[in-house]
């Protein structure tokens, strides 16, 4: 069978994506890599990263909208339980009648047909074919986008790459969950010939605003409870390795007392992120993720989970971490109503970054602040510019800092430009990426909030329906027909 839209990961944005599909009279596939749908949303992220809620509308806002009315509320609910969201996702598939495939990863040799500058096809690694008219990376990744020949970056630009001044290299602004000062960096304190501890490199690697490869930190969104009859403790990982936690002991005598916030989600259940200089995330240790092969991933997903587990077996119960800290840890385990098919922890990391798409609008800080101005908005940001800790290196003083923090506030909501979402015509004229989409790095960490990849995706969708009515490249939509069909929908532009 050839569907019309074809969509590749079954993330939020791809999930709006194919409910208007399905509106629109389109025959959609969602393909899903993994076996859950949702992607962070559903996967512990529940306390929405949403900026101005004005800014958002359409079917993302419904999203949230039947998130309250599950907990009772006649009003968008932006904290929730990872189980209440995949029930609204699963409810929205249901009502539509959505195709969805699960378990199913693209071929990593081959994976895409492609007839001139369009995708044909895609090859499935269970040995499916898939042809479609119209396709969208909606995944973290962006892996359907790369196999497709579409230019794409990774890491940090420099600033003078789209005259920006908060991207590269960022030790000066680093202030935020930043360690506390008077770490030694080495081993055996003192000691250079000790070498360095763990993910601590010699220095910064340039100065600030020089570009580099490497990737803001990954970590899990981990929910847990202290309700004992809905409680499992987490052990001790086989692998443990105590030298990972060395800089955590060195913090502790320097003072750090909080290592992850037990932010409340109803069913006194958490959505426990990063938070401080010695935290969830596990700087640097996620560089080769964004161009890994399938198995290299599930290492580094498997280190980042054995990281944190790691984290709070230490924090509850390592002796050199004071008694204060261990109590006000203690009670706190993975929920056995959450996540059953994966031991109760969450499937999905957080690639808070990974491949972003070069395309014809790079979306960067100057449209971000309104300096630049998008004349063809398919929905709207307004999320502070927010990357977290890309590494840890020896500072100018001798002693470990935290680099490429940045939190920058903005004055307004902005729009987030069509041609950010599609590929050069070139390249490839039936693909949509709204997640991967064109950005710098450090727009991207404004854009990069699930509300607005819900709004992507469903705008995403709407304009493959334009681009199949007229038999034309995605690239040739008339964006004001686009314009006025979102409107209709409820999106805020």
């Amino acid at each position: 069978m050839r569907y019309d839209l074809v969509i590749y990961g079954g993330t939020s944005a791809g999930i709006s994506a194919a409910v208007q599909a399905k509106r629109l009279g389109l025959a959609p596939l969602l393909i899903e890599p993994s076996g859950r749908l949702g992607g962070l949303s559903s996967g512990g992220l529940g306390d929405t990263d949403f900026g101005k809620s004005a800014a958002i509308g359409g079917l993302s806002m419904e999203f949230y909208r039947r998130v309250g009315i599950r907990y009772g509320e006649d009003q968008p609910a932006w904290m929730f339980e990872p189980k209440v969201a995949l029930d609204v996702f699963r409810e929205w598939i249901d009502e539509y009648g959505v195709e969805v495939w699960l378990n199913e990863r693209l071929d990593e040799a081959g994976g895409v047909r492609k007839d001139a500058n369009r995708i044909a096809s895609i090859v499935l690694e269970s040995g499916k074919t898939v042809a479609g008219r119209m396709f969208m990376d909606a995944s973290y990744e962006g892996d359907l986008m790369k196999a497709s020949g579409v230019s794409y970056a990774t890491g940090r630009e420099g600033n003078a790459v789209y005259g920006e001044t908060h991207n590269g290299i960022q030790t000066g602004v680093a202030r935020f969950n930043q360690l506390p000062g008077g770490i030694d960096p080495y081993i055996v304190k003192g000691d250079r010939l000790s070498g360095l501890l763990p993910g601590v490199n010699p220095e910064a690697g340039g100065a600030d605003g020089d570009g580099d490869r490497r990737v803001q930190a990954y970590c899990y969104r981990m929910c847990l409870t202290d309700k004992p009859d809905n409680r499992i403790m987490i052990d001790r990982p086989s692998d443990y390795d105590e030298r990972e936690y060395e800089l955590m002991f060195r913090a502790i005598e320097q003072g750090q007392r909080r290592f992850f916030k037990l932010r409340m989600l109803p069913g006194r259940k958490t959505d426990s992120n990063n938070d401080n200089g010695f935290s969830t995330d596990y700087i640097g240790r996620n560089y080769d993720y964004p161009e890994a092969d399938y198995k290299k991933r599930a290492i580094i997903a498997r280190e980042h989970e054995n990281y944190q587990k790691g984290l709070v077996w230490t924090l509850q119960n390592h002796p050199r971490v004071p008694k204060e800290i261990r109590d006000y840890y203690k009670e706190w385990g993975l929920p056995l109503d959450e996540f059953e098919e994966n031991g109760y922890w969450t499937p999905q990391l957080y690639i808070r970054e990974s491949r972003r798409m070069i395309g014809e609008t790079v979306m960067n800080e100057n449209h971000i602040f309104l300096r630049s101005p998008v004349h063809d908005s398919v929905g709207m940001g307004s999320y502070n510019m927010d990357s977290h800790h890309v590494q840890r290196h020896v500072g100018q003083d001798g002693f470990v800092v935290n680099e490429g923090d940045v939190q920058i506030g903005l004055p307004s909501p902005y729009p987030i430009s069509y041609r950010s979402i599609v590929p050069k015509e070139s390249e490839c004229a039936n693909l949509f990426v709204p997640v991967c989409l064109s950005s710098s790095h450090i727009a991207y960490g404004s854009i990069r909030m699930e509300p607005v990849f819900m709004v992507l995706g469903q705008s995403a969708a709407t304009a493959a329906a334009m681009a199949i009515e007229a038999d034309i490249g995605v690239q040739q939509v008339n964006y004001e027909e686009l314009r006025e069909r979102l409107l209709s929908d409820g999106q805020k532009l």
